[in-house]
Parts: structure tokens; sequence; C-alpha cells
């Protein structure tokens, strides 16, 4: 499972079933993740928090840059 790889990168496995459990079993829905979401998987701890905040932001900027890159692609 991709959310489970991505969570293993953070070193946040144990919220794997809790992110499945409450419907985040894909990378473009766990870019949505906010403080209420995170209330509700259950992650609790300020650190982890934090670092999901950061990785959520990552995955969002690394959207931008394709599309980006996407559009400098095209012909002229």
């Amino acid at each position: 499972n991709i959310v489970y790889e991505w969570l293993k990168t953070l070193q946040l496995p144990q919220y794997a079933q809790s992110f499945v459990d409450n419907g985040y079993d894909d990378l473009e829905v766990c870019k949505q993740i906010g403080d209420p979401d995170l209330d509700a998987i259950g992650v609790a701890v300020p650190q982890h928090r934090r670092r999901l905040h950061r990785a959520v932001r990552r995955l969002k900027e690394a959207d931008e840059a394709a599309a980006g890159l996407y559009f400098t692609l095209e012909p002229p």
C-alpha cells in the first residue's frame, strides 16, 4: 500500500491502519489532511503531527512542480 510506504519513510508506520480505516488509502487523499483529520486518525503526538504536516506540504509542492513542468514541455 502506497500510504503505508509513505508513512514508513516518515518513520510513522504505526498509523497506517488508522489512515486506511479513515479513508486515507491514497496519497491524493492524504494531500487534504489537516488537523481535524489527524485528530480522527488518532495522531496525538505533536512531533508526529508536525512531521505529517510537512510531508503533506511536500506532496502538494511536488504536484505543483510536476504541473509546471508539464506545461513547460508543451510545444510552442
